[in-house]
């Protein structure tokens, strides 16, 4: 497989701050992989993926994405933030369209695509609902098709399902899985949730440390469709145990 992410001695310190962020880290992300970041509040996970999506430079080292020197936010990467941020005056289906509203003028095949791809998150028949009328994991689907429309190879996703409940985020989890097997898509994800990292990655990077470095990475040994019953075998409740444990014996950041 092909490195499309590629960090290099990457360090961020802000003017305000006394102590880097983040130092030295060193991150390939292959094509098609799912890559799961965490590690205790304030160890600059989200302050990563703004890097990696170039929304923030590096003081230190350089990103490379695709095969160029990252400067600012390219069109094959869409960064999913973690609150839905739709437009409350316009329809499930329009708020979808948006993205290829602000590059050029809508096509009739747009709107099938969208409609297509709404159906895919589970919200056919919801097309001409707006926001106030969704609930949380509605919202999040939409959020997710907004996303895949314009076919990005990368998805930056920051914490996504973070205030969805229980039955929501395991339902949501179980569609990112197949959605990103089916559109082939890269994705880097933030996350709190040690068991959420685990059933969704390929592999899991915990960040930690004054500043926060990559203190240790996990490959996660299991197949790329995962049923949700999985959360429950003996093999992967040992890995989320050994994450837990490791988590809270490497000291995390002041940010």
């Amino acid at each position: 497989m092909t490195s499309i992410i590629q960090c290099h001695d990457v360090g961020l310190h802000f003017a305000n701050e006394q102590k880097p962020v983040l130092a030295n880290i060193n991150v390939q992300v292959q094509a098609g992989e799912f890559v799961s970041i965490i590690g205790k509040s304030g160890s600059g996970k989200t302050t990563l993926l703004k890097m990696i999506g170039g929304l923030l430079q590096p003081s230190t080292g350089d990103i490379h994405v695709l095969g160029r020197r990252i400067s600012e936010p390219i069109e094959e990467c869409t960064y999913v933030f973690q609150k839905p941020v739709l437009l409350e005056w316009r329809t499930v289906l329009e708020n979808v369209l948006v993205p290829i509203e602000v590059k050029r003028r809508l096509k009739q095949a747009d709107k099938e695509q969208a409609k297509a791809i709404i159906q895919t998150v589970g919200l056919a028949g919801h097309e001409d609902k707006y926001p106030h009328e969704l609930s949380g994991g509605m919202m999040s689907r939409v959020t997710l098709a907004r996303a895949l429309l314009t076919q990005p190879k990368i998805l930056l996703m920051d914490e996504p399902f973070a205030a969805l409940d229980a039955m929501t985020k395991d339902q949501l989890q179980l569609e990112l899985m197949q959605l990103s097997s089916q559109f082939s898509t890269t994705i880097v994800f933030i996350t709190h949730d040690i068991t959420e990292a685990v059933y969704l990655s390929d592999r899991v990077l915990l960040l930690g440390g004054q500043p926060a470095e990559v203190a240790h990475e996990y490959t996660i040994p299991f197949s790329k469709l995962r049923p949700k019953e999985l959360k429950f075998n003996p093999s992967f409740t040992g890995i989320v145990k050994e994450i837990y444990e490791t988590i809270e014996t490497v000291g995390a950041s002041s940010r």
